[in-house]
C-alpha cells in the first residue's frame, strides 16, 4: 500500500541548495532523509528539525551500495528522490584521472546504482519522482571543467533514460541551474562579471531551485524534462 508519509530523500543537503530545500520540504510537512559527507552545521541544523541524515560517500561504489543498504534499513518507501549530491574538483595533468572517476561516480553511478536500487522504494509511494539536479554548463560545454561538464552531462542522459524505463509509475526530471549564490570569498570583479552571464542579472539564491523542484513533484504530467534555471544566459 502506498505510504502517505513516505520521505523524501535528498543526496548532498548539508550545505547551500540541498539544505534550503530540505528546511523547505520540512516545513511543508514532509519526511525528509538527507545524505551528508562530512558533517556541517546544516547537518545538524536539518536533524533538530526532525531530518533522519544518513552518512554517505559517493566516491565509489562499496560507498554507494553501502549507503542504499542503509536507507532500505530507515524505510520501505520513498515519495521521491533527489540527487543533489556534486563534486567539483580541480583538473589537472596529474589528478585528471582520478577527479574525473570522482565526479562520475558522484554525479553518474550514485543517482544509478541509487534508482536501480531504491525503485521499488518509489513504486510504494503515489505520485513518485526522481529528480537530478544537473547544470546548465552542460548546454554548451567548458573547456575548463571537462570532467565536471561531462559527468554532468551524463546525468541528464540518466534522465532521459530513466524517465523511459520507470514510466508510468515514476516520474523523473532534471534541474539544470547556472551559478544561484556566490560564496562569501568572491570578488566584486567575479561577482560582476558572472552577473553580466546572464540576461536577468541576479543573484536569485536557492529559492528558485526549491521552486522548480516543487513545480515537478507536483505536476503529474512531466517526466524526461529538465529545467534549465539560468537566468537567460542562453539568450546573452
Amino acid at each position: 500500500m502506498p505510504s502517505p508519509s513516505a520521505p523524501i530523500l535528498i543526496t548532498g543537503a548539508g550545505q547551500r541548495i540541498g539544505l534550503h530545500c530540505a528546511r523547505q520540504l520540512l516545513a511543508d510537512g514532509h519526511a525528509v532523509i538527507i545524505s551528508y559527507r562530512s558533517e556541517k552545521p546544516g547537518v545538524q541544523a536539518l536533524r533538530e528539525l526532525g531530518a533522519t541524515t544518513l552518512f554517505a560517500d559517493f566516491s565509489n561504489e562499496d560507498g554507494i551500495l553501502d549507503f542504499i543498504q542503509r536507507l532500505k534499513n530507515h524505510t520501505d518507501s520513498l515519495r521521491a528522490i533527489v540527487h543533489n549530491a556534486s563534486a567539483w574538483l580541480a583538473e589537472t595533468a596529474d589528478t585528471g584521472t582520478c577527479a574525473f572517476t570522482q565526479m562520475f561516480s558522484v554525479h553518474m553511478l550514485a543517482p544509478y546504482l541509487i534508482n536501480l536500487h531504491c525503485a521499488q522504494l518509489l513504486e510504494r509511494s503515489t505520485p513518485a519522482d526522481i529528480i537530478h539536479i544537473s547544470d546548465d554548463v552542460t548546454r554548451k560545454g567548458s573547456s575548463k571543467h571537462i570532467a565536471y561538464c561531462a559527468t554532468k552531462a551524463g546525468l541528464d542522459s540518466l534522465t532521459l533514460s530513466f524517465a523511459a524505463k520507470l514510466a508510468p509509475r515514476i516520474k523523473v526530471n532534471g534541474i539544470a541551474p547556472a551559478l544561484l549564490m556566490f560564496n562569501p570569498d568572491d570578488d566584486a570583479a567575479y561577482r560582476a562579471k558572472t552577473l553580466a552571464k546572464s540576461a536577468m542579472g541576479i543573484e536569485p539564491g536557492a529559492e528558485v531551485i526549491y521552486q522548480s523542484l516543487r513545480y515537478l513533484l507536483d505536476n503529474p504530467y512531466v517526466t524526461g524534462t529538465t529545467l534549465t534555471v539560468n537566468g537567460g544566459r542562453h539568450l546573452k
